[in-house]
C-alpha cells in the first residue's frame, strides 16, 4: 500500500534544512566561539601574566560562566514557547543570545584592564560579564541547535552534528589568529577597538547567517506536528526527567564530557614535565590533537550519516567506539607517563583526537535525534537541559583533571605517576561512557517518541 503523495508544498517543508542552511548554522556556532575565545584565552593570559593574578581567578570566572549555563533548560523552554507561535522566533533568541554575549565579551575586556588600578571594582565588573557571557552562550546557543535538532531529517543529523562543531573550532581558531596579529603591538586601547571589533563582526555575521533561515526549516521532532503551545517549563522538566531514555542520555552526556574535558589543562603541562617539550613544542603537539579531533569529525560526518539515516540506533556504534578509542589513547598515555622519551607521543595523541573527534560528533548526532523524541516537551528544553550537563562536566572535567594532577604529585612524589594516575581515571570515565551509551543511544531510546514521519524513514 503507497502511502498518499505529498503536495509540493508539503515536500518541501519536509525536506528540511540543505546543507548552506546547516552552514549558516555553523557560522552562528562559529560566532559563539569566537566571542568565548576572547574572553577565555585573551583576557585569561592578561589576568595572569600582565596584571599577576593567581591562575584560579581567571579559571575560576571561566568555571562560573559554565555554572550559568545551568540556566539553558529554562532559556531553551522560552525558545520552545516561542517557536510555537511560529515566524522567526529562534531566530530572535539566537540573535538575542550572540548580542548579550557580544556586549559581554566588551564589558569582561574593561573589566581586565580595570584590574590594574581598581582591583575590586574590575572584579566585580568581571564576575557580573561572566555571568553574561554565560547566558548570552546559552541562550543563543541552545535555540540555534534547537533550530538544527528540529529541522534536519534524520539522515543528515550525524553530518550537521560535524559541519557545526566544526566550524565552531574553526571560529575559535580563526579569530585567536586574527585577534593575536591585530594585537600587536599590545596595548589597552588597541585591545579595546579590537574586541568592539570582533563584537561587531560576530553580532553582523550571526544576523546574516540567520537571515530568513527559519523559514527553510524542516518537519522533523516536533516541528512535524502541531501540538500547539508548548508545557509550562515545570512540566516540561517533569516529563524528561520522568522518561527512561532522556535520564539515561543525561547521565550519559556528563559522564562522558568529563572525560572528554580531563585533559584539557593537563596535556601540554604532561608534554612538558615528562617528555621536556618547549613551550613551542607543546603546543605543536597540541595541533596534532586538534588534527585527531577534526579528521574524526570528518569521518564520522560521512560515515555516521550513512548509519544513521537507515536505523534509528545509526549512532550507537560511533558514540561506543569513540569512546573506547580515547579510552586506549589515554591508557597509552598513562604508560607513557611512567616510560617518557622515546614514547611516540605525536601518533598517541593524534589517535586520542580522533576518538575525541568521532564522539563528539556522535554524540551530538545522537542528541539531536532525541532532542525531538518528547510527547510533550521540544527540542528547546530538552537540548537545554543535555547543555546544561555538558557546560557543568566540562567545568567540573578541566578542574578535576588539573587538581588531580596537583594532588596526586604532591601525595605520589613522582610526576609521571601522578600523570599515569589522572589519565587512567579519565580513561575509565570513557569506558563508563561507552557502556553508558548502550542504552542511552539504543534503538528503543532513538524511537522513544519519534513522529510517524521519522518512523518511516527509520523503517
Amino acid at each position: 500500500m503507497h502511502a498518499p503523495m505529498a503536495s509540493p508544498e508539503t515536500t518541501k517543508v519536509e525536506a528540511g534544512f540543505g546543507w548552506l542552511a546547516i552552514v549558516r548554522i555553523g557560522l552562528v556556532q562559529a560566532a559563539i566561539g569566537a566571542l568565548v575565545m576572547l574572553a577565555t584565552t585573551v583576557l585569561n593570559r592578561l589576568m595572569v601574566v600582565e596584571f599577576a593574578l593567581a591562575a584560579a581567578i581567571p579559571a575560576g570566572l571561566v568555571a562560573w560562566h559554565y555554572a550559568v549555563q545551568l540556566g539553558r533548560p529554562l532559556w531553551g523552554h522560552g525558545s520552545d514557547k516561542s517557536a510555537a507561535k511560529g515566524g522567526n522566533s529562534r531566530t530572535v533568541w539566537i540573535i538575542g543570545g550572540v548580542a548579550v554575549l557580544a556586549c559581554a565579551s566588551l564589558l569582561a575586556t574593561q573589566a581586565t584592564l580595570m584590574l590594574g588600578t581598581s582591583p575590586a571594582l574590575g572584579f566585580t565588573l568581571a564576575v557580573v560579564a561572566y555571568t553574561l557571557i554565560g547566558v548570552g552562550v546559552g541562550a543563543g546557543g541552545t535555540s540555534a541547535l534547537a533550530l538544527l535538532a528540529s529541522g534536519v531529517a534524520p539522515q543528515r543529523r550525524a553530518a550537521a552534528a560535524a559541519v557545526t562543531w566544526i566550524m565552531m573550532v574553526a571560529g575559535i581558531v580563526v579569530s585567536a589568529i586574527t585577534v593575536g596579529q591585530l594585537l600587536k603591538p599590545f596595548s589597552p586601547e588597541r585591545l579595546l577597538t579590537v574586541a568592539g571589533g570582533l563584537a561587531l563582526v560576530m553580532v553582523t555575521l550571526t544576523v546574516l547567517a540567520t537571515f530568513r533561515l527559519e523559514r527553510q526549516a524542516g518537519r522533523f521532532g516536533h516541528a512535524a506536528s502541531d501540538e500547539g503551545e508548548a508545557p509550562d517549563f515545570r512540566a516540561a522538566i517533569r516529563e524528561i526527567m520522568s522518561e527512561t531514555a532522556a535520564r539515561r542520555f543525561t547521565i550519559f552526556i556528563f559522564v562522558s564530557m568529563i572525560a572528554f574535558s580531563m585533559q584539557d589543562l593537563i596535556l601540554e603541562p604532561f608534554a612538558g614535565l615528562i617528555f621536556g617539550l618547549s613551550p613551542g613544542e607543546s603546543t605543536q603537539m597540541g595541533g596534532q590533537h586538534q588534527g585527531g579531533i577534526l579528521l574524526g569529525m570528518i569521518v564520522t560526518g560521512i560515515g555516521g550519516s550513512a548509519f544513521s539515516g537507515k536505523r534509528p540506533d545509526g549512532l550507537r556504534i560511533w558514540v561506543i567506539c569513540g569512546c573506547l578509542l580515547s579510552a586506549v589513547g589515554l591508557g597509552a598515555l598513562g604508560l607513557a607517563a611512567v616510560n617518557g622519551p622515546p614514547w611516540p607521543l605525536g601518533i598517541n595523541v593524534f589517535v586520542l583526537g580522533f576518538g575525541n573527534g568521532v564522539f563528539a560528533v556522535a554524540a551530538i548526532g545522537a542528541m539531536m535525534g532525541l532532542a525531538g523524541a518528547g510527547e510533550t516537551t521540544r527540542e528547546g528544553v530538552r537540548m537545554g537541559v543535555w547543555g546544561a550537563s555538558q557546560a557543568i562536566a566540562f567545568g567540573l572535567g578541566g578542574l578535576t583533571g588539573a587538581v588531580g594532577v596537583d594532588l596526586a604529585r604532591h601525595a605520589l612524589g613522582n610526576d609521571g605517576a601522578a600523570f599515569q594516575l589522572v589519565f587512567g581515571l579519565e580513561a575509565a570515565a570513557f569506558v563508563l561512557a561507552a557502556l553508558l551509551a548502550v542504552k542511552a543511544t539504543g534503538a528503543a531510546a532513538m524511537r522513544a517518541g519519534a513522529t510517524q514521519g521519522e518512523r518511516e524513514v527509520y523503517a
